[in-house]
């Protein structure tokens, strides 16, 4: 039975370890589990490429946690984990028209863009040594193929040679299998991504394969389609066009709350931990 998904713990399924691949779980303000691939052999088992797959599951993102600083904090010490020195090319994915598919650029808007500060602003103005001191971070959110006719993949390759980042984080809305993890789950990856893969409409691959560099992809899924959701439920395999059943996607009903509050956390925990110098409260008032 094929579902759509672009969890690698939904691939996974009831997988807890084996031949080149290890699970393990943690976790405080999150339940975190964490998938390592050795090999691309030994993760064509769940449909996966080699790489390191972590998944943060909690309550509904739309929804006000008294945890949430707890949950920042422990989103951004992850995610240090996955970032090399130096600069960094952050890339929201998406359609901000569209709004499932809007979490990239939502994020994008929310995050420091600080590659230009070291020329921009002279060596007397206040703070300046602060500013300096932080990373170069360069932000692009440029919307999607129908809109401007460029992949993003051709964008970002365009850019390497003047941007130089060492690593891209690549930020895109996920569709998921389960409706449980709907608006309730974060993946990160350090294994590149297939933009709209879970939806079929998989567009040119972002990996240090096709980028030359690092690409870290965070996602949360904002959709699960029908013909998933009766797979799930039936154990039944319900191909589009078949038994008379229209495929369509399906969203949550709060999803103008869930991709604001998610995208808030997400921005706040990639400040976080692209720039060690500022604290919570200083995240907090970016956003």
């Amino acid at each position: 039975m094929q579902t759509r998904t672009d969890l690698a713990l939904e691939q996974a399924g009831n997988v807890n370890g084996g031949e080149g691949i290890v699970l393990r779980r943690r976790g405080k303000a999150f339940r975190i589990t964490e998938i390592i691939i050795d090999s691309d052999a030994h993760g064509a088992a769940i449909g996966r490429g080699k790489g390191r797959y972590l998944t943060l599951e909690s309550e509904r993102l739309s929804q006000f946690s008294n945890a949430y600083r707890e949950q920042v904090e422990e989103l951004a010490a992850e995610l240090r984990q996955f970032l090399p020195e130096g600069e960094i090319l952050v890339a929201g994915l998406g359609n901000s028209d569209i709004t499932p598919d809007s979490l990239g650029p939502a994020v994008a808007n929310k995050l420091l863009a600080t590659r230009h500060l070291r020329t921009e602003l002279a060596n007397d103005t206040p703070d300046a040594e602060f500013l300096h001191s932080l990373r170069p971070v360069s932000v692009l959110a440029h919307g999607v193929l129908g809109q401007t006719g460029i992949e993003t993949a051709e964008l970002i390759d365009a850019l390497r040679n003047t941007v130089h980042p060492q690593a891209v984080v690549a930020i895109d809305a996920l569709a998921c299998s389960d409706l449980h993890r709907l608006g309730t789950t974060i993946q990160i990856s350090d294994a590149g991504i297939s933009p709209g893969s879970g939806v079929r409409n998989s567009r040119k691959e972002l990996s240090e394969r096709t980028l030359g560099v690092p690409v870290i992809a965070i996602g949360v899924p904002t959709v699960v389609d029908m013909h998933t959701i009766v797979a799930h439920y039936t154990g039944t395999n319900t191909p589009d066009g078949q038994a008379g059943l229209p495929n369509m996607m399906v969203t949550p009903r709060d999803i103008d709350k869930l991709l604001f509050r998610a995208a808030a956390m997400i921005a706040a925990a990639l400040n976080l931990a692209l720039h060690p110098q500022l604290g919570f409260e200083d995240v907090e008032g970016l956003g």
